[in-house]
């Protein structure tokens, strides 16, 4: 439920109302806005005493939350969440690529893809040194090897760098090299993963999973706010259907749904959802043209030799036009990249 305060309600106000909750069982997430604050309250409502409530001091109303995902609904929040990260504002105005291999294989051909993606206009380098696989025999990463390339590449061309964790023994060691932790497909259920990994503190981007709802995909968001972490970015990368002409079917109609029932930022994954590196350019500007506020996209210097999902990423000169056309949609919406 939501507790409205009164305009101009007092920080003591506003403190007590926090402290009567908690010693009825609820956890409190209160919202400061610019005329009104509000209070976010997750508990067992039977045990709530409207009535105390409503006559404290500086309460102006209650208002129950429809949505089984609370926290992540826009009626808690109306307003759109952004995550800011320094200078890259991720929700805002602008469309913040994410861009690199998927997953970091070689000093080498890590630091070239890296500097090629800046050039183009990324603002945030992607790689994996963690990577969970359907077979046991892939490549698995380079795990803390991988972490301090990923550092290095931050060092050299100044992008903030996302990568995967997916297990909860390795969240304190990701989030340490990390400036965005992500949370995988195949983890999006696995809520202790969520919740240590929201616990750090560092900015998640959650992807759907394989066959999640949009209704289980915000669960899952709402299990990492719960644990005091807002700083979420939705990645839709494509859901199974009975479609095997591309690796999965990406849900473009996920980006205004989304928008319409949370204040979450979300951003789009083209590589993973079609599996094709030719189809990659048609679905980023069909998500761009929709709504993203981002996209995530796997570039390598040599695809051929990839050791990890080659045949989806686009090399250097491919996204450095894609990223040109981007913009043309982009402006078309009132938006930058």
């Amino acid at each position: 439920m939501i507790i409205v305060m009164q305009p101009g309600a007092t920080k003591e106000q506003i403190q007590q109302v926090e402290e009567m909750l908690s010693s009825l069982g609820f956890k409190t997430h209160p919202i400061y806005g610019e005329v009104k604050t509000v209070i976010g309250a997750v508990g067992d409502r039977r045990l709530l005493n409207t009535q105390l409530i409503t006559n404290m001091p500086g309460v102006e109303d209650i208002v129950p939350i429809m949505k089984p995902y609370k926290l992540a609904s826009k009626e808690l929040k109306p307003t759109k969440t952004t995550i800011q990260i320094d200078d890259i504002t991720i929700g805002g105005q602008e469309i913040v690529i994410m861009a690199g291999p998927c997953a970091v294989e070689n000093e080498q051909v890590f630091y070239e893809t890296a500097h090629k993606v800046k050039e183009a206009g990324a603002k945030i380098l992607r790689g994996g040194a963690y990577k969970p696989r359907t077979s046991p025999y892939s490549f698995q990463g380079l795990e803390e090897e991988g972490l301090k390339m990923l550092a290095i590449a931050r060092k050299e061309t100044g992008l903030k760098i996302v990568t995967e964790v997916v297990d909860t023994r390795d969240v304190e060691l990701v989030a340490k090299y990390a400036d965005i932790v992500q949370i995988g497909a195949r983890n999006m259920q696995n809520f202790r993963l969520l919740q240590e990994a929201g616990a750090s503190g560092r900015p998640i981007l959650l992807k759907r999973g394989l066959s999640a709802t949009i209704e289980e995909w915000l669960m899952a968001a709402e299990y990492i706010i719960s644990s005091g972490n807002p700083n979420i970015i939705l990645c839709e990368r494509g859901i199974r259907t009975f479609e095997t002409t591309t690796r999965n079917t990406i849900d473009i109609s996920a980006i205004p749904v989304v928008k319409e029932l949370s204040h979450l930022p979300i951003i789009v994954d083209p590589s993973h959802a079609t599996g094709t590196w030719k189809y990659v350019d048609s679905l980023a500007k069909a998500a761009v043209a929709a709504g993203a506020d981002g996209l995530l996209i796997e570039v390598h210097n040599d695809p051929a030799r990839a050791l990890c999902d080659g045949p989806q990423s686009l090399r250097p000169d491919k996204f450095t036009l894609l990223v040109e056309e981007l913009k043309a949609v982009a402006a078309a919406i009132n938006r930058r990249i």
